[in-house]
């Protein structure tokens, strides 16, 4: 039987072709995924124990420049700490953000890893941490170091003056060094700047003082034994550990952040062998139905059922063995591509070999051999349950009554179940309702994939008369065709209602969230541009200030974080600029007066004012940021605006109690608009600060719904996939059933239908099995979008259900397109035949 199944693969070569090119692609997902977050993990996992190679002992406090309650490490607690027996070195660094401008005078960087620190020469004059290929670490406080790639980015040399921007004013330095690091910011497409020891602490914290600690040991040293040592040392906010234990700690931590890739992308591995398996069963239901005489036959002549069965798994075997070899090959290829594609988006992987695990190879293989397996188990029954008498006929017996009903009844129960727990889980908000619908989806999907025979022939059946009328003949016959095989229609178009179901209800979500965000800047902001930290920190004060005297500016406002404690509860507070704020965000009132602001009272929104209990004029004891206490003066209840925080407090009183004040952004309003001579303006009046960030409502959009632009770009491509296995689905399904038909196709030639009229029939009948899919995937699409969506509705506040039907159209145009494009093989192969082979052929 082995031999039978082997003889069978090889008599079916372009039969199966498509077959092994869906296993292949999935299998392709899975190797590659796994075998890139083992690449990625092991690069990463090495760079963090590099960089704990010398480490015995690593010190980490909290110390904040803003927070003058935390005390990091004072030199003279480490010169201590460098008195220790067993110590070799002890470093004290400090760190912050630092942005280097290019000729320019744009960031280099992407802003959060761009990174300032320390450099701390030892006794023989170098920083061990920095291995420099030209010049040297900083001497001076008007001298820097600059990491490698950013000096090559901003074509700086030893020698140049270079512009840096930190938390206050850019300052010019010049460039003493270049330098190599295994930083993580660095690797992360940012950079990093070196600074004389006493500037950087002057930037970052205070004169004197680190924020942590790195201790070598001596020669014969133990770790353990240093640590004991050094924790009496230290003040109460800092905590040490070995360098071993943070390493550890690291390795864990990064394989957990790459457990989220590595799901999402094994997921859509997922999806699209779920689409696979309806081309594999459907490609062996067909090869069954072929073989019915041939398989009756082996019946007649003493095989059992048993090894029928075993004959067909040998060749669904078989071809899962050969495309996954195929498709681990091409999954390390994908491997490469993505380890160099991220050098492109600007991250940098850290050098170290491809890893191949054990894991990753029998994952591949198991998958593909095991899903084709499973795929053709029940074409293999079919085809054991063939009665020797069936060799006799060269029609396969169609499926009963009884089976048709048993079907229908499972499919319509999964439906019923699956739109049930949908609707029950859209009731419910946050992530246990979006549970609840995964749930659902998958038993709606597994239902209405039972149920599409079903629905096949009622559907098509509405547009027959259409294509009639439209393509005569050739239209007549192609609806005719379409479901003639229920079974095999509805499993090609399974493929492509999975696939447009989830772009389908991706899309709905993408658009209705994205306008959402639309609604939320253009309603809520009335301010021609916010400036802000590329690094996403706290502007200066320097900047509130230099910005007030902009030319053009008419209004200005910082949005200042704060906080008040009402009653033993912590409230987050905006401090803002009494006066100009109403001309900045839109704060309709609901009592009072925003007005109120200007004489030192505060301003409520409406649901923090319900949910306490507070009204107008009342006057709350609060505890301010000093730990002092007073009394405000509820001025006015304004409805929510969500670039704000619930309570509006004036500046001047938050300065009075904040001492450093936390600015997140500022506003601003701008005579004439955001122009480019109004924005050349602000940068001006910035000091051209590449470190800061100045966008105007368009940008801000654009910012805000970037991200979920970005989701959606990605989740179309992660899941053309899925649509491409869909594509060869049709492709094999038209020319199986091309195959199947040479006899009539021959007759029909013989009594007048011409070559051209047999094309059209095939690209037709190809379109109407896509269009059905398609409709099927788009429908229930729009349902899981609407679900999904009212679980995110409580959360967002300007959400509103968006139907995007331009982009569905598409959808419906481009399934007609593959209709057409999967029949351009199997209808030139019809249109070829010879009439009267093919009226031979049995």
């Amino acid at each position: 039987m082995f031999r039978t199944a082997l003889r069978n693969v090889l008599a079916h070569k372009a039969r199966l072709l498509m077959t092994v090119l869906a296993v292949m692609l999935g299998v392709a997902f899975v190797s590659g995924t796994l075998v890139f977050t083992d690449t990625l993990g092991n690069a990463l996992r090495n760079q963090s124990a590099k960089s704990y190679d010398d480490v015995a002992v690593a010190v980490t406090t909290y110390a904040d420049q803003r927070d003058e309650k935390t005390s990091g490490i004072t030199a003279a607690t480490l010169e201590k700490i460098q008195g220790l027996d067993g110590v070799g070195t002890a470093t004290g660094r400090v760190s912050g953000f630092a942005g280097v401008a290019d000729p320019d005078g744009r960031l280099i960087g992407n802003g959060w890893s761009n990174t300032g620190g320390n450099y701390f020469p030892g006794k023989n004059g170098k920083d061990s941490a920095y291995t420099f290929v030209d010049g040297t670490g900083p001497a001076a406080a008007d001298r820097i170091a600059l990491d490698k790639e950013t000096a090559k980015k901003g074509e700086y040399h030893v020698g140049d003056r270079v512009r840096v921007a930190t938390n206050g004013p850019v300052k010019e330095y010049v460039l003493s060094g270049v330098f190599t690091t295994e930083d993580g910011a660095v690797n992360a497409g940012g950079s990093l700047v070196l600074f004389d020891t006493e500037v950087a602490q002057k930037l970052y914290l205070k004169p004197g003082v680190f924020q942590d600690a790195n201790v070598s040991a001596a020669p014969g040293a133990s770790a353990e034994k240093l640590l004991a040592e050094v924790k009496p040392l230290l003040p109460k906010d800092a905590q040490a550990k070995t360098g071993q234990a943070l390493a550890d700690q690291q390795a864990k931590d990064i394989e957990a952040g790459l457990s989220g890739l590595n799901g999402m992308l094994l997921a859509f591995a997922g999806i699209a062998l779920f689409v696979g398996v309806f081309l594999i069963a459907n490609t062996f239901t067909m090869l069954v139905a072929q073989r019915t005489k041939e398989l009756a036959l082996m019946r007649a002549v003493g095989a059992s059922r048993r090894q029928v069965k075993r004959s067909v798994l040998l060749e669904a075997a078989v071809v899962g063995v050969v495309a996954s070899v195929i498709g681990f090959a091409i999954g390390l290829a994908l491997a490469i591509g993505l380890r160099s594609a991220m050098g492109l988006f600007g991250g940098k992987i850290p050098a170290g070999p491809l890893i191949v695990s054990p894991t990753a190879v029998l994952a591949a293989f198991g998958v593909g051999v095991l899903i084709t397996v499973l795929a053709a188990w029940l074409p293999a029954r079919r085809a054991a349950k063939i009665p020797p008498v069936a060799a006799m006929s060269s029609v396969h017996a169609t499926a009963t009554v009884k089976s048709l009903v048993v079907r229908n009844s499972i499919g319509a129960v999964l439906t019923l179940l699956g739109g049930a727990a949908i609707v029950a889980g859209a009731s419910k908000s946050g992530s246990s309702g979006r549970t609840v619908i995964a749930v659902g989806a998958f038993l709606t999907l597994i239902g209405v994939i039972v149920l599409i025979p079903l629905l096949s022939r009622p559907v098509i059946a509405l547009v027959r008369p259409l294509l009639k009328r439209l393509f005569g003949v050739s239209g007549k016959l192609a609806a005719q065709n379409a479901v003639r095989n229920p079974r095999r229609t509805g499993a090609t178009a399974s493929a492509l209602a999975i696939g447009l179901t989830l772009v389908t209800g991706i899309s709905v979500l993408g658009v209705t969230l994205g306008q959402a965000v639309d609604r939320m800047t253009t309603d809520n902001i009335k301010a021609d541009y916010m400036v802000s930290m590329a690094s996403g920190g706290p502007l200066d004060e320097s900047a509130l200030t230099a910005l007030r005297k902009a030319d053009g500016v008419s209004a200005i406002s910082p949005q200042q974080a704060t906080s008040l404690e009402i009653k033993g509860d912590y409230h987050s507070a905006s401090a803002v600029s009494p006066g100009d704020v109403q001309q900045l965000f839109t704060l309709p009132a609901v009592s009072g007066s925003l007005d109120a602001l200007g004489k030192g009272e505060i301003a409520v929104d409406k649901k923090t004012a319900k949910s306490n209990g507070w009204k107008t004029g009342d006057t709350l004891r609060v505890k301010f940021d000093d730990e002092k206490k007073g009394e405000l003066k509820v001025g006015a209840v304004f409805e929510g605006n969500e670039m704000l925080s619930p309570i509006l407090v004036p500046k001047n009183v938050a300065d009075a109690h904040g001492g450093m004040s936390y600015i997140r952004e500022i506003w601003l309003k701008t005579d004439g608009g955001a122009t480019e001579a109004n924005e050349q303006a602000l940068v001006k009046a910035l000091g051209d600060n590449p470190g800061m960030s100045i966008m105007d409502r368009q940008d801000i959009r654009d910012m805000f719904g970037g991200s979920v632009n970005l989701a959606m770009n990605i989740m179309y491509g992660l899941l053309a996939m899925a649509l491409i296995i869909a594509v060869l689905g049709v492709v094999n399904t038209l020319a199986m059933s091309v195959f199947e038909r040479q006899q009539e196709i021959g007759m029909l030639r013989a009594i007048g239908l011409d070559r051209g009229r047999v094309k059209r029939m095939i690209r037709l009948e190809a379109v109407v099995i896509s269009l059905f899919g398609a409709v099927v995937g788009v429908v229930l699409g729009m349902f899981l979008g609407w679900a999904i969506g009212q679980t995110l509705s409580s959360e967002i506040p300007e959400y509103a259900l968006v139907i995007p039907w331009d982009r569905i159209a598409v959808f419906l145009v481009l399934a007609g397109i593959v209709g057409v494009l999967a029949a351009l093989w199997p209808a030139r192969s019809a249109a070829k035949l010879n009439m009267l082979t093919a009226i031979k052929t049995e």
